[in-house]
């Protein structure tokens, strides 16, 4: 699926990260989303390995990257923590400053780096979110039906982990297959791969520690990014899936300008799993704005 790749393990100083690298150009960095890996972007790899060197990693807790223990109050895989992951690799790689393109919770630590480390983040582009305070606080019906393991999978250990670990392909097949696209986005391979990865325990407690980390210590830390002024500096690009939900809870741009400096963006006539979806249309819109000169 990465023809041309080559795939490396970097020690980010606590945990291993797992990635592929290729291509040439200036440094972009590829972050994915739940229940995924950094194979999301099969589709649109080759063509942005044309422009940049492309970095597609696993976060923390997904794909073959370390997966450590929930610490009791989730600061381990807190979107603060999972950026600094990121941070620490592209250093590793030689990456002072890069771009970055991420998807779902590959978006929210991306919008924590961007915020943490301004100097190193140089464009954002976002892939069917909000901001997480705002996803939270202007939850409806048809968010908290849809996106129902927001609120699963933050109930303590170990129950989630212990219903998920029950039938694995189960809950991919659902979480997957339960968007407005159904399973028709994912190639065989692709599919083959997430299922593969969730079958790991340890995987599916890193999912959890993730979202637990969501609802609580990241929800604090963006609460004191508002009341400091501290928002996104460099320019900002967010796209969403127009027949997703999204956009159908918040306005994502208004909410976007609320914690970033220069936000443009739109919807696309897909759903949430954009990369694999409207491969073309992403690219449409991604490239020349990660292409442009500052």
């Amino acid at each position: 699926m990465f023809e041309g790749f080559e795939q490396h393990r970097i020690h980010s100083g606590e945990e291993e990260i797992n990635l592929v690298k290729g291509g040439s150009g200036p440094p972009l960095l590829l972050l994915h989303g739940h229940p995924q890996t950094h194979v999301i972007w099969h589709k649109v790899a080759a063509a942005l390995a044309a422009r940049f060197t492309v970095v597609a990693t696993d976060l923390r807790g997904y794909g073959d990257s370390g997966k450590p223990a929930g610490l009791p109050d989730h600061s381990n895989y807190s979107k603060r923590v999972m950026a600094q992951d990121q941070v620490e690799v592209m250093e590793a790689l030689g990456y002072p400053t890069f771009r970055v393109l991420a998807h779902d919770r590959g978006a929210r630590v991306a919008h924590r780096m961007a915020v943490d480390h301004p100097e190193r983040v140089l464009r954002l582009a976002t892939l069917d979110i909000a901001p997480t305070l705002a996803m939270y606080e202007q939850t409806n019906l048809a968010f908290a039906t849809q996106y129902f393991h927001w609120f699963f999978l933050i109930r303590p250990f170990p129950f989630p982990e212990t219903l998920i670990a029950a039938d694995p392909e189960l809950y991919l097949k659902h979480t997957l297959g339960g968007r407005s696209a159904g399973l028709t986005p994912f190639t065989a391979e692709a599919y083959a791969e997430y299922a593969r990865c969730i079958r790991n325990p340890r995987t599916i407690h890193g999912l959890c520690e993730d979202y637990r980390a969501s609802a609580g210590i990241d929800l604090d830390q963006d609460r004191e990014d508002l009341a400091r002024g501290r928002k996104v500096q460099c320019p900002m690009l967010a796209l969403w899936g127009g027949r997703g939900v999204v956009g159908k809870v918040v306005d994502p741009l208004a909410e976007w300008r609320k914690v970033a400096l220069n936000v443009q963006g739109k919807s696309l006539d897909c759903g949430h799993y954009l990369a694999e979806e409207a491969p073309e249309a992403v690219l449409a819109e991604v490239l020349p704005f990660l292409c442009a000169v500052e």
